[in-house]
């Protein structure tokens, strides 16, 4: 990538696993001093932030269910949500290999030797790892099956636990409860729809908000902006990156270098739209 670069990362429904190369991100959240790092961990998260970086970046980012990032690092999800980490800090016996592994990564000739690396070492590291809930794993599977819809008293009934159990268990080894879950996996599904063209009442309706009103509420709390304003700046000269987290979703958008403010507000949108 040429010259200095800044996005900004709606909340996923998956924890992120950065392997860093070469130069460090510079990754801002609101309320929060900014961390800078070359490898980094991210757990589910309510909230957007803002990656920068000044002009080159490389690496490997793998996107993980979160429950899988519990099994990989074995710590408990809720002290790391809404934070992003240096992995090579998490207090478990193969956090501290994270940096070790990519190293060797970047060592690599090739970006198929490289994910054969990868491959075989996140196998290793999983049957090492923290045995995860069977029931957790189908609670979030049906989760996402729903589109975070589905109400949380059915789906602690789905997986044969009381409510107080499945938001325990969702904290411990999500990040977050099964109704903030159902939150990021809504709008996740309403910026989805929104970028392939239905307007928002249409999308409202379809992805289980209220009304339009419900959807931009939940849109600038867990966004940093409205529809409004996240849809037309993705459409915008150099809005759209060169490639969304996950395909098929709209989960970022460019922001002009240098803003001179660590989160983003429609000043700084406005800046991207047409």
């Amino acid at each position: 990538m040429k010259g200095p670069r800044r996005r900004l990362e709606a909340p996923i429904g998956a924890a992120t696993l950065l392997l860093g190369f070469e130069e460090p991100v510079r990754i801002s959240r609101a309320g929060r001093a900014p961390d800078t790092l070359a490898s980094v961990f991210c757990g589910p998260t309510t909230t957007s932030a803002v990656g920068e970086h000044k002009g080159r970046l490389s690496g490997i980012e793998v996107l993980l269910a979160p429950w899988a990032a519990f099994a990989l690092f074995g710590t408990p999800q809720h002290e790391l949500a809404d934070r992003t980490v240096d992995p090579d800090e998490l207090p478990h016996a193969l956090s501290h290999r994270v940096g070790e592994l990519a190293s060797a990564l970047a060592a690599l000739p090739s970006w198929e030797s490289r994910f054969e690396l990868l491959d075989e070492v996140f196998a290793r590291w999983f049957a090492a790892g923290t045995p995860c809930s069977d029931r957790v794993v189908r609670a979030w599977a049906e989760l996402v099956r729903s589109g975070g819809v589905m109400p949380v008293p059915r789906l602690a009934e789905e997986v044969g636990w009381s409510v107080r159990q499945l938001e325990s268990r969702f904290r411990e080894q999500i990040g977050i409860g099964p109704k903030a879950a159902g939150r990021v996996l809504r709008l996740q599904g309403a910026r989805r729809l929104l970028a392939a063209g239905p307007g928002q009442t249409e999308t409202a309706a379809v992805c289980g908000y209220d009304d339009q009103a419900h959807l931009s509420g939940e849109f600038k709390a867990m966004t940093g902006c409205t529809p409004r304003e996240f849809t037309p700046a993705r459409r915008g000269p150099g809005g759209v990156p060169d490639g969304d987290r996950m395909t098929g979703e709209a989960t970022s958008l460019v922001l002009t270098p240098g803003g001179g403010a660590d989160f983003p507000g429609p000043a700084v949108l406005a800046e991207c739209s047409l």
